[in-house]
């Protein structure tokens, strides 16, 4: 029998149904929130998105800058080079396609492992990855054959520094490498394998030098692979650049250097420019160019020469008797009579020491110019210990020893002016009288780079200007400071110098040329302390020999030169140093009414060269 409810009696769940309602309206509206959320409120960075999906962007490497010689002769130039990057975001098998490109170009796969393990972390997943930078043109066609099977791996075409020189220029220029992690991290201009200055100009000049990458817009499918390219900004190179080093003059000196290790500096006095800026021995900057191998890099530091030394500016040695050059105006200025004597016996004693002159037979009555003409140390020894260390060494560093010259190079040294607070403060020492006749001879403590010596001497010249050295030709005069001599006094100088290689039996008669004006000054320089016998630089072992020096200046039909050169262990400055000095005079104004190839004495002018054929 069917049951029929009493209708009166039957009432529908009614908060059953509301809830359900409630549901209902509560899943349309948070779908109509969702909906909005999306397509309204974030619908611009969803559209961004796709697009990104759909192109990819991708920066084209704009060359550095070249870089020219006085002459215009290329220096540092762009060679095209191919190479081979892999892109993580669209290669599936990074290890196979790591394997393929083994099997491709011969390189040892854990070579390839280790370069991308390196860089991965630097950029993002869709930067592409440079595998391989200097591929042979021969390899490019077989693989660009095969690239269609291997997404994420791409043939690229870029710049690659070359430097023609080399050595010539190496301790200038520099080299560049590739960028590292804390560089790009540093600079947003950056991206992985883009090659930056390191070391010399490349590095100093590295904004100017560097390119603005140009920009390509890529449509690519689902699968990432381009399907159309759009050029969006073009690339653009750095800025060329032309320095005052004159190429043909450089390698010119290197030559007259021989094997000897020293360096030379030509500079005009005027200008601050830099003619030549010679380092011996050097390396060549080409081989850091696609990353040196741990072995070449072992073999350049543990070289005994040291060819990564820029002998220049971060070499600095004792001056020896061309410090007297600073002497001599620092005794003018002080108001000593150029016509006050000294006797030279040859020796000088200061309590229970003995100091010798060069010359053991002494020069006899003495006065200031005649004791730069032969190089008389008993004189400077007696007017070192009446000025006292305080006035030499102010008067040393007004004349720009004791800090950098500001030369566009990077890691130059300061060279060292003593003083009594610097050896209490280095050697826990109070300042002696004996230390005080060492430095008047440019001995002892004191220490100076050829470049120091070079804008000294020059301001000689210039009328006391202390220059900013050079290396760009358009680089304007700058000043950095001036010496306390007056216009006298530096003429006064400038004289001795010329009388130093004109009179007979002077130091550096060596430049003596009828045909132009050259002032000089030699120096020999002690390494160790020898014994009471006074023994040739050839008794000696090398290592233990004088450093030779001369500084000069020159001038013929108004043109003005400063050359300084420093032999290391070369012995005496005008035997050694004054044979190269006067072949780059030689080389600069070529001697006049003397046969080809002859100077005036009928000599070759390169014939100083064979006298530097032992090596070190």
């Amino acid at each position: 029998m069917k049951v029929e409810p009493k209708r009166d009696e039957y009432q529908p769940p009614k908060n059953g149904l509301i809830l359900l309602q409630f549901c209902i309206a509560l899943l349309f509206v948070t779908f109509c929130a969702r909906f909005w959320y999306l397509q309204i409120h974030r619908g611009a960075d969803y559209v961004v998105k796709a697009q990104e999906n759909r192109l990819r962007y991708e920066r084209i490497f704009a060359p550095r800058g070249e870089i020219y010689d006085l002459r215009g002769e290329l220096i540092a130039e762009n060679r095209t080079a191919y190479g081979l990057s892999l892109v993580r975001e669209y290669c599936p098998d990074i290890p196979a396609a790591l394997a393929q490109v083994s099997a491709w170009t011969g390189v040892p796969l854990d070579r390839l492992t280790a370069r991308y393990e390196q860089d991965r972390s630097k950029g993002r997943s869709f930067d592409p990855i440079l595998l391989l930078t200097d591929m042979p043109f021969e390899q490019v066609a077989p693989i660009e054959a095969e690239l269609y099977k291997w997404p994420g791996l791409n043939v690229v075409t870029h710049s690659r520094r070359y430097y023609p020189e080399g050595e010539a220029f190496s301790h200038i220029l520099g080299y560049v490498a590739e960028a590292s992690e804390n560089e790009l991290e540093a600079d947003a201009g950056l991206s992985l394998g883009d090659m930056v200055g390191r070391q010399g100009l490349e590095a100093i000049l590295e904004k100017r030098l560097r390119g603005q990458k140009g920009l390509y817009r890529l449509e690519v499918d689902v699968l990432g692979r381009p399907l159309s390219r759009t050029l969006m900004e073009s690339p653009h190179m750095g800025q060329n650049v032309t320095l005052s080093i004159d190429s043909r003059l450089q390698h010119a000196v290197m030559k007259a250097m021989g094997d000897y290790s020293g360096s030379v500096v030509v500079m005009e006095p005027d200008s601050g420019k830099l003619l030549a800026l010679v380092t011996r021995p050097a390396y060549d900057n080409n081989i850091f160019i696609g990353g040196l191998s741990v072995r070449d890099w072992n073999a350049l530091r543990s070289d005994p020469r040291f060819p990564l030394q820029n002998r220049v500016i971060q070499s600095a040695y004792p001056p020896g008797s061309v410090w007297k050059l600073m002497m001599a105006g620092m005794l003018l200025e002080h108001g000593v009579s150029p016509r006050e004597t000294v006797f030279c016996p040859g020796s000088f004693t200061l309590g229970d020491r003995t100091f010798r002159c060069w010359n053991a037979w002494g020069h006899g009555n003495v006065d200031l110019e005649h004791a730069l003409i032969y190089s008389c140390d008993v004189y400077f020894y007696s007017m070192a210990l009446k000025m006292g260390i305080n006035k030499m060494e102010a008067f040393a560093r007004a004349c720009g020893y004791g800090r950098p010259t500001g030369i566009d190079l990077p890691s130059e040294t300061s060279g060292l002016v003593p003083s009594r607070a610097w050896k209490q403060r280095r050697f826990g020492e109070a300042w002696q009288q004996g230390d005080t006749v060492n430095a008047s001879i440019g001995q002892g403590h004191v220490l100076v780079t050829p470049l120091q010596t070079a804008v000294f001497l020059s301001s000689i010249v210039n009328g006391g200007f202390l220059l900013k050295p050079q290396l760009v030709a358009d680089a304007p005069r700058e000043v950095a400071a001036r010496t306390p001599l007056s216009p006298a006094h530096l003429e006064w100088l400038k004289k001795a110098m010329v009388q130093t290689v004109e009179a007979p039996g002077a130091t550096a008669r060596i430049l003596k040329r009828p045909d132009m004006r050259i002032g000089g000054k030699t120096g020999t320089a002690q390494v160790v302390k020898i014994g009471e016998r006074r023994i040739k630089s050839w008794e000696m072992e090398f290592r233990q020999r004088d450093h030779a020096w001369i500084g000069s200046w020159g001038e013929k039909d108004g043109k003005k030169v400063v050359v300084v050169t420093m032999i290391e262990h070369g012995g005496g400055g005008g035997a050694v140093a004054g044979p190269v000095t006067k072949a780059v005079y030689d080389i600069l104004f070529p001697p006049e009414s003397a046969p080809e190839g002859k100077n005036p004495q009928g000599t070759e002018p390169a014939a100083a060269a064979p006298l530097l054929s032992r090596r070190l």
